[in-house]
């Protein structure tokens, strides 16, 4: 299991759009979905990797605690389901009826919205304020496979009640770490490896 960390997206960037099909409802979500809320967590995740498999109950819990609370919220898995079919559509289904997940739960097949944000690892955080410009971007908390820390998702609300109170959002923060996005072969992003 290789360790990758978040490429720490430069604080002020704005949100790139996406249209993307939530396995879900089997609906189009994009930035325009959201666009009556406070703030926007885009959240890059999959079904196999064994970081998200330590969080994914503090992620249902995450939309359950704040998607009606002004903050809008989608998962995006982006990968590669010929090497990795258990992040296949029919699989991300299935984890979001099982966890109960109040947010789209989308598959980016090509990989672009991966590329676009420069999404590198699972799970990999993106926080965006009411104008779509980055505000967080880093770990959900310190708790990893192995490292016998509770999952508390301490970094992450910190940021989401920062924005969601109309405060700053402190600059100190800490990347994101889990399993590399699975690319396609031959569509590794220039800052992949």
């Amino acid at each position: 299991m290789a360790l990758t960390a978040s490429t720490m997206l430069p604080l002020g960037t704005k949100a790139p759009d996406f249209h993307l099909l939530d396995v879900l409802h089997e609906e189009t979500i994009s930035l325009s979905t959201f666009a009556d809320k406070q703030g926007l967590l885009v959240m890059f995740i999959c079904q196999h990797c064994p970081f998200v498999k330590l969080v994914k109950s503090e992620l249902a819990q995450l939309g359950k605690d704040y998607v009606h609370n002004g903050l809008g919220m989608v998962a995006i898995s982006s990968n590669d389901v010929h090497n990795y079919p258990d992040d296949d559509p029919e699989f991300l289904r299935a984890m979001a009826i099982e966890l109960d997940f109040k947010f789209p739960f989308c598959y980016d097949e090509s990989q672009k919205t991966a590329k676009a944000y420069t999404a590198a690892c699972t799970p990999d955080f993106f926080l965006f304020d009411d104008r779509r410009q980055l505000v967080y971007r880093g770990q959900l908390d310190d708790s990893r496979p192995g490292n016998g820390k509770a999952v508390t998702g301490r970094d992450l609300r910190a940021a989401i009640d920062a924005v969601l109170s109309g405060q700053r959002v402190t600059d100190n923060q800490m990347p994101s770490i889990g399993c590399n996005i699975k690319w396609k072969p031959g569509n590794e992003p220039s800052y992949f490896g």
